[in-house]
């Protein structure tokens, strides 16, 4: 059987449709919704970040960054903190209970996933990754990814 163009899209939206639901479920177990936890990990790995620094790592939209922001910093997960030098410019850091949760949370994440791509053994994986960071140069559409860690 010929895998087609169009055939293969599909392959990869439903895929990417199954592991998004079962992220989010797993990450709604953890007490957290989607965007907070981007947030959260964004800034553990990253450190203090201002808000269009974590707005641009997590693809989350001005208002929904706003919110988050200001959720996390309700439940005493993150502080904003002045730059010096510029009154206007905000950090966003963890607070050493917020770094605590991110750690905690990411971990327990980074467990399911590796439970739900247990199916692959390493090679297919490596092919996978392969592939699909070559489908993403050859789009055009090159983008950085929180997971880069600064560890």
């Amino acid at each position: 059987m010929t895998i087609t163009g169009p055939r293969l899209l599909i392959a990869l939206a439903r895929s990417h449709r199954a592991l998004a639901a079962a992220v989010e479920g797993s990450i709604a177990q953890l007490g957290l919704c989607l965007s907070d936890f981007m947030l959260l990990e964004a800034l553990l790995h990253k450190g203090p970040l201002t808000i269009s620094d974590i707005q641009e790592k997590v693809l989350l939209a001005s208002g929904s960054m706003t919110a988050a922001v200001d959720r996390l910093e309700d439940k005493g997960l993150l502080r904003r903190k002045s730059v010096e030098g510029d009154r206007r410019m905000r950090m966003i850091e963890l607070t050493p209970k917020g770094a605590r949760t991110a750690q905690s949370a990411y971990d327990k994440h980074a467990a399911h996933l590796e439970d739900l791509l247990s199916v692959l053994d390493d090679s297919e994986k490596e092919r996978l990754y392969s592939a699909l960071k070559k489908i993403r140069r050859a789009s055009g559409k090159e983008t950085r990814n929180v997971s880069n860690s600064k560890k």
